[in-house]
């Protein structure tokens, strides 16, 4: 394959029809390939692999592999004490997989009105058949009965690929994140996957490692590919995940 072109899928391709990860561009960083579909089975390909789909309403699915790769290890995350303090005072709670289609629709609101629409209705449709198959899960912040932030993703085996997240309320998508961490940590997870490199996410810890480095982490972490299922049932409070 020319270093220079990407590959065109069919939805009729097998679902493991990518090139190797080493074929992407460099510019724009990272495209792989185009088409294909939304499939499950594709989509849980592809995140193994570390590739994921991203691209706007009215294109052909774009897919996605950057080098270096954005990551956050769970022990890494780094919450000011000033945030600590107010979390602790706070009277919010955490709950998972409550109302994932809720959170996904306002991480996708969220894009729209700055930029982008790659929260596009087929990816909300694709990760709502994700989270029905037990695959894709959200971490959400609720205060009086009523859902102020959230992260959502995939977590295959000890990896938690994030999506995306949003806050109503100042901080919330950090105490969602937190929440997140301390839970992958209990579980003993290895890495969230940030995708690509934002300010924000180094502020919280995140680190950039090398697109061989990641797909080796993958191919430990994420064979054979599990389902994750040991959430809390109930909500917890913020000092109770800060005891943690």
């Amino acid at each position: 394959m020319s270093p220079n072109r990407i590959a065109w899928l069919s939805p009729a391709d097998a679902a493991d029809a990518f090139p190797d990860v080493e074929n992407a561009l460099t510019e724009p960083d990272g495209l792989l390939a185009a088409g294909g579909d939304l499939s499950l089975d594709r989509l849980l390909f592809a995140y193994r692999k570390g590739i994921f789909p991203w691209y706007d309403t009215g294109q052909p699915i774009l897919w996605w592999s950057p080098d270096p790769r954005c990551v956050l290890r769970p022990r890494d995350l780094h919450i000011s004490r000033r945030l600590q303090q107010q979390m602790r005072n706070s009277t919010a709670q955490l709950r998972f997989n409550f109302a994932f289609a809720d959170v996904i629709r306002a991480c996708a609101g969220r894009r729209k009105s700055q930029q982008g629409t790659w929260i596009t209705d087929d990816m909300i449709d694709a990760f709502e058949n994700l989270h029905a198959h037990g695959w894709a899960h959200s971490i959400e912040v609720w205060e009086a009965n009523e859902l102020i932030g959230g992260v959502y993703g995939l977590y295959i085996g000890k990896v938690f690929f994030g999506e995306s997240m949003f806050s109503a309320k100042a901080n919330a998508s950090k105490m969602a994140l937190l929440g997140l961490s301390k839970h992958m940590q209990d579980s003993e997870a290895e890495l969230i996957d940030c995708q690509v490199v934002s300010q924000h996410l180094m502020t919280l810890g995140a680190s950039v490692i090398p697109r061989p480095d990641f797909t080796q982490i993958l191919d430990r972490a994420c064979e054979p590919p599990t389902r994750h299922t040991s959430w809390p049932q109930g909500p917890l409070t913020m000092p109770e995940i800060l005891r943690n």
